[in-house]
C-alpha cells in the first residue's frame, strides 16, 4: 500500500499528464513482489521479478467467482500491463521506454525501499503513509529478501542493481529510516 500511494502522490504532483487506469497501478502495486515470497522464491529458478509477472498474470486470468459468465478477474489487456510492469519493476535502464504504470511502479519502489528521490515526495505524504502503512523494519527484511535469492540465484536479475550495494542501499535507507 506504501508503493500505491506513494506513486498516486508522484502521479498527481510531479507527473499529472501521465494517464492510466489507476485500478492498474493498484494491481500492479499489490502483486509487485509476489515473486518474494518463500514458496514462489523456491519454486522456480527465475527471478523474483520474472516469475512474479508470470504469477500476477496467472491470477489476474483466473477465473472469477460467483454468479454470472466465469469472467476473468482482469481483462487480459490489464492482466498484461500489470505483468509487464511486475517484470520491469526493477529494471532501472536508462536507455529505453517503459509504460507510465511500469515507470511509476519503478520510482515508488525504489523510493520506499531506497529513499532515492526524495524531492518526488512531501514529507508529510510520507509520514501519513508510513502512519496508516507502517513500514514494520521492511528495510531489514527486504534486504535479507534480496540477499536470499542472490544466495540461491546467483544469476538474479537484482544482481544488476548491484549484489551488496543494492541491499545496503535499502538497509541505509536515511529517508524511511524514522518510519522503520
Amino acid at each position: 500500500m506504501r508503493v500505491y500511494h506513494y506513486g498516486l502522490a508522484i502521479k498527481r504532483y510531479r507527473f499529472p499528464t501521465w494517464t492510466f487506469d489507476d485500478e492498474t497501478y493498484f494491481l500492479s502495486c499489490m502483486l509487485h513482489d509476489i515473486g518474494t515470497t518463500e514458496e514462489n522464491l523456491l519454486k522456480t529458478r527465475m527471478s523474483f521479478e520474472l516469475f512474479g509477472g508470470l504469477v500476477a498474470l496467472d491470477v489476474l486470468q483466473q477465473q472469477g467467482e460467483g454468479e454470472g459468465t466465469g469472467a476473468v478477474v482482469a481483462p487480459l489487456p490489464q492482466a498484461e500491463s500489470v505483468a509487464e510492469a511486475i517484470i520491469r519493476h526493477q529494471d532501472l535502464c536508462e536507455v529505453g521506454t517503459i509504460t507510465a504504470v511500469g515507470q511509476l511502479l519503478q520510482l515508488a519502489t525504489i523510493f520506499d525501499n531506497t529513499g532515492t528521490y526524495a524531492d518526488l515526495v512531501h514529507p508529510s505524504t510520507i509520514e501519513d503513509v508510513s502512519k496508516n502503512f507502517p513500514r514494520q523494519k521492511w528495510a531489514s527484511c527486504f534486504a535479507a529478501t534480496i540477499r536470499k535469492e542472490i544466495g540461491l540465484k546467483p544469476w538474479a536479475h537484482t544482481t544488476a542493481l548491484g549484489e551488496e550495494e543494492f541491499p545496503a542501499k535499502v538497509l541505509g535507507n536515511k529517508l524511511m529510516e524514522p518510519y522503520e
